[in-house]
């Protein structure tokens, strides 16, 4: 089944990208949690963090390196942002296509709610 990232990817749907190569497509999150909510996905379909196998390695490696190209282009890098990977239903992902949330632009209180 073609995941809504996987539509962006190929030009079928409508998005702020802000960022494309061969490896990678950025896009601004239509439901930002801050100033800064940017989605940085590999153009190859891997569903979650689970999926990825050794010769992945390297678009991994690259969807961080971008990540911190935009948090320069945004200017939120020398204050400091949060880059996040969500896995499966308890780790709250909820498009099964792999993407890096660059988050920032304002302080971001405690990473996860205790209870």
């Amino acid at each position: 089944m073609t995941t809504i990232f996987e539509k962006i990817i190929a030009g079928e749907l409508s998005a702020d990208i802000v960022y494309k190569d061969e490896q990678v497509t950025a896009f601004r999150d239509i439901n930002p949690a801050a100033p800064t909510h940017i989605l940085i996905v590999p153009n190859k379909a891997i569903p979650t963090v689970n999926d990825i196998q050794p010769e992945d390695e390297p678009v991994v490696g690259h969807m961080i390196y971008v990540a911190k190209l935009l948090a320069e282009q945004e200017g939120i890098a020398e204050d400091g942002y949060r880059l996040i990977f969500n896995c499966n239903k308890h780790g709250g992902q909820e498009v099964f296509h792999l993407h890096l949330h660059l988050i920032g632009g304002r302080p971001l209180g405690p990473m996860v709610v205790r209870k």
